[in-house]
């Protein structure tokens, strides 16, 4: 596995010396602490995203170069500073029996010099945008874009400060991963066999192989409506689950409530409603121009169909799981829309508590085997 570590700095012009030196061997010193291994790549930047646009285009090693891109979720939680843990004080190491043992208390515990993360007593600046942040909701989205047509997969990572790993992986309670494998601001495109559903599938898996998660079990939501065969979406899912060789739950959840909500079945009887009380030259030039004018599925998206989607995520009837991993939609193509989609994942996954959104741009499964 490759890790990749970026850090984005002020350029070299403004500061009296190279900081990534000091940084770097930090960073190294934390790598060896955690026994992973990774490539530690830094780079001086004028803002976060040429950082990791920098990091993107140079990380990596031959055909080991990272394809996927992990970040935080962009809201006001403020983040934990989890290098500042007494525990990491204390150098773990395995003996022969594979039980991790302490070293000496009295050796010297090793030296991270990180800057300190927005929320921190000991900062004192603002931010760029006067909230501690060093970005803002525009360049953040920017980022997600610029990953995607570089053929990078996304992930944004929400409400992980919440997990507590001790609680969710205790061996008295059932552990279950949820895996919504459709785009759910997109009814129209609920399919769950494009390369973005298959990498949302994957990783699932991956995750359930990790011995600490075997215990897991996958739950794969298929969201029907009325009028839809939904035994033969069933059985035709789980064909394919068994052609992958991936050990799932098929629940089918219906949304019929959720998608009248959206705005495109909210236009079809607008459109009908229309025809039976206009002369039907005028609706001629009605449609003429919704066509000329018609708008992005991002500007037509409601905060009712969003929180509907929400609950029907959140559904108490179920057991509450570990994680949830969620299809992510791409960006829209008009920048000034950037806000707007950020304001829709953030209503999207509301109290959903440790959730995944996932986007893959390259295929990831195949069947040919």
């Amino acid at each position: 596995y490759i890790h990749l570590i970026p850090l984005c700095c002020p350029p070299p012009d403004t500061l009296p010396s190279d900081p990534l030196q000091s940084q770097y061997d930090s960073w190294l010193s934390l790598v060896d602490h955690l026994n992973i291994k990774s490539f530690v790549n830094l780079t001086l930047a004028d803002s976060v995203r040429h950082g990791v646009q920098h990091l993107l285009f140079i990380s990596g090693l031959g055909g080991m170069r990272p394809n996927t891109l992990v970040l935080g979720f962009y809201d006001d939680s403020l983040p934990k500073d989890t290098l500042i843990d007494p525990s990491l004080s204390i150098c773990p190491t395995s003996d022969p029996t594979g039980s991790l043992q302490d070293f000496d208390h009295d050796q010297e515990p090793p030296l991270f010099h990180f800057a300190s993360v927005r929320g921190s007593v000991d900062r004192q600046d603002g931010g760029e945008i006067g909230d501690g942040k060093v970005l803002g909701p525009q360049e953040y989205v920017a980022i997600i874009a610029d990953a995607m047509k570089m053929l990078k997969n996304v992930v944004l990572a929400r409400n992980f400060n919440d997990f507590d790993r001790s609680v969710v992986l205790s061996p008295s309670s059932p552990v279950f991963v949820d895996v919504w494998p459709v785009n759910l601001l997109r009814p129209d495109s609920s399919s769950y066999v494009d390369t973005c559903s298959f990498f949302l599938l994957q990783l699932a898996c991956i995750l359930n192989m990790v011995r600490s998660w075997r215990k897991a079990r996958l739950r794969l939501f298929l969201c029907v409506e009325e009028g839809r065969s939904v035994r033969g979406s069933e059985e035709k899912l789980g064909q394919l689950l068994k052609d992958l060789r991936i050990k799932a739950q098929v629940l089918s959840v219906p949304w019929d409530q959720q998608v009248a909500l959206h705005w495109q079945r909210q236009g079809e009887r607008k459109q009908q409603s229309d025809t039976n009380n206009e002369d039907e030259e005028k609706i001629e030039e009605e449609e003429e121009d919704y066509v000329n004018s018609f708008p992005s599925n991002a500007t037509r998206l409601s905060d009712d169909y969003l929180s509907a989607v929400n609950k029907l995520i959140l559904d108490p009837a179920r057991p509450p799981p570990a994680v949830r991993f969620l299809y992510l939609p791409r960006p829209p193509a008009d920048t000034r829309r950037y806000t707007t989609y950020l304001h829709q994942l953030e209503l999207l996954t509301q109290d959903l508590g440790p959730t995944l959104l996932i986007h893959g741009v390259t295929p990831v499964i195949t069947t040919d085997l």
